[in-house]
């Protein structure tokens, strides 16, 4: 005998959820509702649809639970908060923007700005009653910060892309900027919830390692400095685009604080060819140490770098070699200056050959994302073909141990690293790749259209970085367009065509000229 039961729940009361049950479940038809949520599933994900010839069924199912997976969290308590109340939307479990910030939210922008920007309503409204951006918010309350301030870049990234939008979608682009400004110039009462310590980060520009502060706990001091630089590049994108010359001058100013945290004479022990790396910094102006290796499967010590209070070597899941993790590290906005400083083209090649052949890459954990990418900031995008494909033959498949880290994030990964594409956050801008389908394509229900990603020349999925899977030339549109190595947002919010011819020639570059490397905020900025 089958018993159906309609359940309901709530934060705020009985009442409350029996509301919710009723509403969400209004008749005793499990079929019919089974069939209605699977509809809205299929209408959700199939805002991008893949062609699935000459690729397997595996390939196919990866990617789609994959793309399922990333709309899980954050989640919609809308009606459900009793801290206080509101018309805006209330969303719970950002557990953590951390984690998210990278690579999430520029997916949303290409399939769920509706969702995208209720989360950032639900962002401000949070900042309104609380004072900060949320970071690491589970079961109505703040938990332990993992770096900077990540709620900056992810704001960044919708106003950056739905500015025009964002009356339509109910977004106060003055209510966002305030937010954003919270997180940059008031310090908290105690910045391992919330915010930053950003009184220390404005005097000085760099977290130093021999500071304590009632306000929060002394502890990854170089990630946090490198993070808080990239968090105040978010704000420049928003003040930029707001038309806010004065703000976005001071806070790109600020986003190169990393480089006050670069010691250009710390090598790898054993590597002394891989010179320069961020490492701890006193008060005093003076350098600490971490070993380069700390924190990393090569450590000799197996030291460990998490959220715990005995972290004290600077450095947050990961090691200096790729800091979040020092021997490469996290400055998507300016990764020419990462360049300059490793030593030219050459030579930042042959650290991120280091770093992932000596096993530094840590495809379970967050901060090593975008590696495989960087090879494109050196007109290298074939490494980046072969490295990206690499990720997801060697870590990701529908078994058990198929996902290699959380997921969500790691959803988000996977999805990206499938597409050929992958975000450069609080920018209009994504690296290519290498697709794993011929043809792809998004529907924006914000703009009406559906941008089409076509593979010319796709013969299948390889397992060892070589065939028909580099990037040879772009057109959009059929015009050509002046980079192999990005795409830049306007084809997406235009509805284009875009066209990539493929060839089994691993040496292929990003184009011809300066133009055709991804943007840093060092060689001239971001549009």
């Amino acid at each position: 005998t089958a018993i159906l039961v309609r359940a309901g729940v709530s934060f705020v009361s009985v009442d409350q959820a029996c509301s919710n049950a009723e509403a969400e479940i209004p008749t005793y038809d499990f079929e019919g509702i089974q069939a209605a949520a699977r509809a809205e599933w299929n209408e959700l994900l199939g805002r991008i649809q893949v062609d699935p010839t000459g690729v397997d069924n595996d390939t196919v199912s990866l990617f789609y639970s994959s793309l399922y997976r990333i709309h899980v969290v954050p989640a919609d308590y809308t009606g459900e908060n009793p801290l206080w109340n509101s018309t805006e939307p209330y969303y719970d479990s950002f557990y953590c923007n951390w984690d998210t910030f990278r690579a999430l939210y520029a997916l949303l922008s290409l399939q769920d700005p509706v969702s995208f920007a209720r989360i950032v309503r639900g962002m401000i409204n949070i900042q309104q009653h609380e004072g900060w951006l949320p970071e690491c918010r589970g079961s109505l309350t703040q938990q332990f910060i993992q770096g900077g301030s990540n709620g900056d870049p992810i704001l960044g990234e919708f106003l950056v892309k739905y500015y025009d939008q964002a009356t339509e979608l109910n977004v106060s682009a003055t209510d966002l900027y305030s937010a954003l400004l919270a997180d940059a110039e008031d310090q908290p009462s105690n910045w391992d919830l919330q915010g930053r310590q950003v009184n220390i980060w404005k005097s000085l520009g760099y977290i130093p390692s021999d500071v304590w502060e009632p306000t929060g706990t002394n502890t990854k001091q170089v990630s946090r400095t490198i993070e808080y630089s990239f968090d105040d590049f978010a704000i420049s994108q928003v003040a930029r685009i707001m038309g806010n010359t004065a703000d976005a001058s001071k806070y790109a100013e600020r986003a190169g604080n990393f480089v006050n945290v670069w010691n250009p004479n710390v090598t790898v022990p054993g590597y002394d060819n891989i010179t320069g790396m961020m490492q701890p910094r006193f008060l005093n102006g003076t350098w600490n140490y971490t070993d380069p290796r700390h924190c990393s499967v090569n450590d000799p010590t197996q030291s460990t770098c998490y959220l715990t209070p005995v972290n004290t070597d600077g450095f947050y899941e990961s090691s200096p070699l790729v800091c979040d993790r020092s021997i490469l590290q996290f400055v998507p906005h300016d990764t020419a200056k990462l360049i300059e400083l490793q030593g030219g083209v050459d030579a930042f090649i042959e650290r991120l050959n280091f770093v992932i052949d000596e096993h530094y890459f840590d495809p379970t954990d967050e901060p090593s994302m975008q590696i495989p990418f960087m090879y494109n900031y050196a007109n290298a995008p074939g490494m980046t073909a072969i490295r990206a494909r690499q990720v997801i033959d060697e870590n990701f498949n529908l078994t058990v141990s198929g996902i290699p880290g959380n997921d969500g994030a790691m959803g988000t990964w996977a999805s990206f690293l499938l597409l050929g594409l992958y975000p450069v956050p609080a920018t209009r801008q994504y690296l290519l790749s290498s697709p794993w389908f011929p043809q792809v394509s998004f529907y924006n229900p914000v703009f009406n259209s559906t941008t089409t990603i076509i593979a010319n020349g796709f013969e299948g999925n390889p397992t060892n970085g070589t065939g028909q899977i580099f990037v040879q030339n772009v057109t959009i549109n059929g015009e050509p367009w002046n980079s192999t190595c990005y795409l830049d947002w306007s084809a997406f919010e235009a509805g284009a065509t875009i066209e990539l011819q493929l060839t089994d020639n691993a040496n292929v570059t990003c184009g011809d000229g300066p133009q055709a490397l991804p943007p840093s905020l060092s060689t001239g900025g971001f549009d």
